[in-house]
């Protein structure tokens, strides 16, 4: 009897255990992706960093193996990729088109489509710029026009849309909408633009309504980014007029600092990187780099300089002690830069390299250029050292690639190119 009893006990205290990582796994899992998957810009952390396996440092002469390409329609608007599926946001013809592929192979699993009438002012692209989120089974996409939708990751079904430009009274602007979505904690933000303190907005993340507004900043074409500094949670916006640190439940401002060009055509892109208890913000048009430091409700400048990184559209990676990151105009031909972190000074730049998007893998640069070269770059403060180089695209790559489980999603005008960088997986 006392050994069915203790039968029966093992048997309760296993199932009790599969319930709590059951549990555990639900609590965690659909909120916080992991550390293979890019769910967002910039990545896990909105910081640019890869976290998944390590990828490989050498390439065949022909270079990383291709899994597949697909055609697109016009945008900016960059990949991202959750347990196995990855998002595509396009425009082809007069709609706006979200797209779930299976990441391994580009089959397409759903697609959900609107229209759209959006026409660029300046003769440019007239696809969506923001890169979608995913957060808890929810893919949410913000275009060009400023209608932002929430769909389901595993059918495309509508959950809930919002035209955010109507509703808030929005300015096209010179671009149109280019805010990726940032998601946290139940709680969707974005740098609006509208009008009567409606600069800034939080939205429920499950039915869209608004939850708070703050500022009168117009928008600009950076995203927001969550960090903790002086142990408070706090959302940070570089909007056209500055950097704004917002509480992300009550939408209190906590503190701003003026940052853009004196030029009204001037644009704010880049998005903030904290590195607690640092504040890097960068941009061009004779703006520069600053390197704030939080001290409780407070800044204190800790280095400003136009002529150390100044980031055009690209957003720089930090590796330690050392910024990584395109420097000066992208029409006027930019150079890559290694720049330490607490003084600016530029530790070797590589002129002349012109344009293009970084990621850090591990200890090495994923360097994407305009023109469809893919670089491997030590990320090392000694010098520049090219680990390998191939071409994966046709020119002009505009968009934020995709790092996903050792694969790279990347994109142009017209295709979408799956590159394997784990041959050996």
């Amino acid at each position: 009897m006392a050994g069915i009893l203790l039968s029966v006990f093992r048997i309760l205290l296993l199932c009790g255990l599969l319930l709590f990582l059951g549990v555990r796994q639900h609590a965690v899992g659909p909120e916080a992706a992991a550390d293979s998957d890019w769910p967002q810009f910039l990545g896990p952390q909105r910081n640019g960093v890869y976290g998944g396996p390590a990828i490989s440092g050498s390439w065949p002469a022909s270079g990383p193996p291709v899994l597949w390409r697909k055609p697109v329609g016009e945008g900016f608007s960059g990949a991202v990729a959750q347990a196995g599926r990855l998002i595509l946001f396009h425009r082809l013809q007069s709609r706006e088109r979200v797209e779930c592929l299976e990441a391994q192979s580009g089959r397409p699993l759903w697609q959900y489509d609107y229209p759209t009438d959006y026409r660029d002012d300046f003769g440019f692209d007239g696809g969506p710029r923001a890169t979608p989120s995913i957060w808890d089974g929810k893919v949410y996409t913000f275009g060009a026009q400023g209608v932002l939708h929430c769909l389901e990751l595993e059918s495309g079904r509508k959950v809930w849309s919002l035209n955010t430009h109507e509703k808030f009274g929005v300015r096209k602007g010179f671009f149109g909408a280019a805010c990726s979505p940032l998601v946290e904690d139940g709680r969707l933000f974005l740098n609006v633009g509208g009008a009567e303190q409606a600069g800034l907005a939080a939205f429920h993340a499950g039915t869209g309504r608004v939850l708070w507004t703050a500022t009168d900043d117009e928008a600009s074409y950076s995203s927001p980014a969550m960090a903790t500094l002086g142990g408070r949670r706090q959302v940070l916006f570089l909007t056209r007029t500055g950097l704004v640190s917002v509480d992300p439940k009550s939408g209190e401002v906590l503190f701003r600092f003026r940052w853009r060009a004196r030029s009204r055509a001037s644009v704010n892109a880049a998005t903030p990187l904290a590195a607690p208890p640092l504040i890097f913000l960068s941009a061009s048009y004779g703006t520069g780099a600053v390197q704030l430091r939080v001290k409780g409700a407070e800044l204190e400048t800790v280095w400003t300089s136009d002529e150390s990184l100044s980031n055009h559209y690209s957003t720089s990676v930090i590796r330690g002690e050392h910024l990584f990151g395109f420097h000066g105009r992208q029409e006027y031909g930019q150079s890559l830069r290694c720049v330490e972190l607490e003084t600016g000074r530029v530790l070797w730049s590589r002129d002349g390299f012109k344009a293009g998007t970084l990621s850090l893998a591990g200890d090495r640069l994923v360097v994407l250029k305009e023109n469809g070269e893919l670089l491997l770059v030590a990320a090392s403060p000694r010098e520049f050292r090219l680990i390998a180089k191939a071409r994966v695209l046709a020119p002009t790559v505009r968009a934020y690639p995709a790092l996903a489980d050792g694969r790279l999603f990347a994109r142009n005008r017209k295709e979408l190119v799956a590159v394997d960088l784990q041959p050996d997986r």
